[in-house]
């Protein structure tokens, strides 16, 4: 397991690890139980914040908008169910009303591509999924696929998450990623990257090997400031976390390495609506093919979990 949306305990983790402490300008808000609209508009950006990719480019495709059901195109929009406080995914501009995140953009990119205008409709993260089809034509929050969801709802994929370690631009200790003893590494308490570094930390030990000096913070604000300034040789942190840490201080981070043990997040569609599910999947697919989903994951810091194929309720452990 990483520390993606696996459940609630989670998301309180990853909210409190994405506000960068120099550059990092929005405010990812909570929710409420009552539905609300995340708002769709653009929102001018102000210094240090950024602002949605621009989708201008992408146009209906009449094909794949034809495969939609009356029951989601009767309206005219594109409903999604989202959870904002999930940075770079999905999070509240500062604003405080406009919801924005590569999960954001690909979202309204998928309703262009549709012919349809995109509604974010900001939610409890649990109660997106059972309600989906009733509140929401899908689901787009960072969904991790589990054989769990799998029995709820359809899923197609399209992201694939992981763990990813990052040091300074340049990396001055030479830090390499499976090799970490003699070095000081950053965690967020209660992350699986915390476990992952003291389980790491306990080879090097039995090896004989210098031990590696755990810096665990409850903030990753700190964690991210700590390895800037030199305080800490590396942090390991959830790839999107890694990848937006990069983007917001202005490259003077780098990852190295890979997506650690990654697993596919989905667009959750009603259980059984064929319809829906093979046009988010043609949507998505026409993205990728096109060039938009990757230019959106770069945007964002994030193409390090990017994949080159949607599938429909991809095999999973």
């Amino acid at each position: 397991m990483i520390m993606s949306r696996f459940g609630m305990h989670v998301r309180g983790v990853v909210a409190a690890a994405l506000g960068v402490t120099m550059l990092l300008a929005t405010a990812a808000c909570g929710t409420t139980d009552d539905a609300s609209p995340a708002g769709a508009s653009r929102s001018s950006s102000t210094s240090g914040e950024m602002e949605g990719y621009d989708l201008g480019s992408v146009k209906k495709d009449p094909k794949i908008a034809a495969l939609l059901p009356a029951s989601v195109t009767k309206d005219g929009k594109f409903s999604v169910g989202v959870e904002t406080t999930y940075a770079p995914a999905e999070f509240v501009a500062k604003d405080g009303k406009t919801a924005i995140g590569y999960d954001m953009d690909l979202a309204r990119a998928l309703a262009a591509v549709f012919g349809l205008k995109e509604e974010s409709v900001s939610a409890p993260f649990d109660s997106i999924i059972p309600s989906i089809g009733s509140k929401f034509d899908a689901g787009l929050s960072g969904f991790t696929v589990t054989p769990e969801r799998i029995k709820a709802v359809d899923f197609v994929s399209y992201f694939s998450t992981g763990s990813t370690l990052v040091v300074k631009h340049g990396n001055p200790q030479q830090v390499k990623p499976k090799e970490l003893c003699g070095h000081s590494v950053g965690v967020q308490i209660g992350t699986v990257q915390e476990g992952s570094v003291n389980d790491a930390n306990q080879r090097c030990k039995a090896d004989g090997k210098p031990a590696i000096r755990v810096l665990a913070q409850k903030l990753q604000t700190d964690i991210t400031t700590a390895v800037v300034t030199g305080k800490a040789d590396a942090f390991y942190a959830d790839t999107p976390v890694a990848g937006y840490a990069v983007k917001q201080t202005n490259n003077q981070l780098q990852t190295i390495g890979g997506n650690d043990d990654p697993v596919p997040e989905g667009i959750a569609i009603k259980k059984g609506d064929q319809g829906t599910v093979e046009a988010v999947r043609q949507a998505m697919q026409k993205l990728m093919d096109d060039g938009t989903y990757g230019k959106i994951l770069e945007y964002w810091g994030v193409s390090v979990g990017a994949i080159k194929t949607a599938e429909i309720n991809p095999k999973v452990a």
